[in-house]
């Protein structure tokens, strides 16, 4: 691995495009230091840490929420609005044709999630300050803004959402790498230092010890998941065009076993903070803080955890492969399945190969994300690095990690170099 980073840097071109992504994530690392106007952060800190919703939100910013800093909203917004666009474009038509118009649809679509990225920034920046200005005994700061503040702390949240935007876009474009999954990646990063000396300090050396021993595993099965493909045989026809022979060879169809990735995690999550969220904007009503409390802990909330995120493996997975499209395609190109009929036969088989490979994938999916919920309910203290990186931050940085490395890998390859993996 060491050989193959040296073998990296001394190509220019590829050198540059290293050191440019890492200038941009020095870049979002300064913005999430520089508070927002009018706000104390120590007190917006104490607010943070002592809500689950808010602390999950500050782990994707880079812990930018508690300091209240111009960065607090993180990618979340683009993140979740990238989410919106891909399953509207299954039920609006309009959305369904710019998927199809290649190039040029695409950016139509990429124009059309910056837009509303901004709008989901405006409604989290006003949700923010409608939290924080609640009473104190309500978990608020009790300080009411006047409308010049209001003013200026939204337009700076909505600034950073922007500014974040533009700079993973730069990263994709310019820098190796996805950008939007690089800033993720860095912003959980940036928090294990000072959550590790948080562990130590209070003493818990054995306790950090093991859960270190424990990501080392979590890391293993990770990485064996998300490699973790099932290879569908494909064979095409030989094709006589003029003086040239087409086809007659054989590939295959790469059908991955955790195809969804991380994105049912993320589903999952916002649907058990929702009703907490909403809780916190009328603290006054009985019946929804109580229905918020039993949904934020304890047994039923793992038990519904780990149902909707196997519902969602499928669901998402479901949406994003599409064996209808992918068996016409196939018998337009003259290729086939071998042993299985070109047409309906194929798309039921490729449907019935993806819905037996995604069991297993929901399902570990779900243990990653309930294992650490299981051990805060056996445990009266949790140690800080078990509460802030649990199987979800470890999915997503080892994911992000392997994407990147396969990348530089494509790189390595053009140019005779010896890659990342042997």
């Amino acid at each position: 691995m060491i050989e193959a980073l040296v073998n990296a840097f001394r190509i220019p071109d590829l050198r540059k495009k290293i050191l440019f992504t890492l200038a941009i994530i020095a870049l979002y690392r300064v913005g999430a230091h520089i508070p927002v106007p009018g706000v104390d952060p120590g007190a917006v800190s104490e607010i943070v840490q002592s809500q689950a919703a808010l602390g999950l939100l500050n782990l994707f910013a880079g812990g930018a929420l508690q300091n209240f800093a111009i960065f607090s909203l993180g990618i979340m917004p683009y993140i979740t609005s990238s989410i919106i666009m891909q399953l509207l474009q299954a039920v609006i038509p309009t959305l369904e044709r710019w998927s199809k118009e290649g190039e040029a649809g695409q950016r139509k679509i990429t124009q059309t999630t910056r837009y509303l990225t901004l709008a989901i920034g405006l409604v989290e920046s006003v949700g923010l300050l409608t939290v924080f200005q609640q009473p104190i005994s309500n978990g608020g700061l009790g300080i009411q803004f006047d409308w010049i503040t209001r003013i200026a702390i939204v337009i700076s949240l909505m600034a950073g959402t922007a500014f974040i935007m533009w700079l993973g876009e730069l990263i994709t474009q310019r820098g190796v790498g996805n950008g939007m999954s690089l800033i993720i990646f860095a912003s959980i990063v940036a928090r294990f230092p000072a959550t590790l000396v948080s562990s130590i300090t209070l003493g818990e050396w054995y306790g950090t010890a093991i859960l270190l021993i424990m990501s080392l595993v979590v890391v293993a099965a990770v990485i064996f998941m998300e490699r973790g493909q099932r290879r569908i045989p494909v064979q095409y026809a030989k094709r006589v065009v003029g003086r040239r022979v087409y086809g007659g060879v054989g590939t295959y169809i790469p059908l991955k076993v955790n195809g969804a990735n991380v994105i049912p995690i993320i589903f999952a999550s916002s649907i058990l903070l929702f009703p907490a969220t909403i809780a916190n904007f009328f603290p006054t009503v009985a019946w929804l803080k109580s229905f918020s409390n039993a949904l934020s802990g304890g047994w039923l909330n793992i038990t519904l955890y780990a149902v909707f995120i196997i519902f969602f493996t499928y669901f998402y997975t479901a949406l994003v492969f599409n064996p209808v499209d992918l068996a016409d395609n196939l018998r337009k190109n003259g290729g086939f399945v071998p042993g299985v009929r070109p047409g309906k036969q194929t798309e039921t088989y490729i449907e019935n190969v993806l819905n037996r490979i995604t069991l297993p994938g929901a399902i570990f999916l779900a243990a990653i994300a309930v294992l650490p919920q299981i051990l805060f309910t056996f445990q009266s203290s949790a140690s800080p690095l078990l509460k802030t990186f649990g199987g979800t931050s470890i999915l997503i940085m080892v994911g992000v990690a392997l994407e990147t490395m396969t990348q530089l890998e494509s790189q390595l390859k053009m140019r005779h170099y010896d890659g990342f993996f042997k």
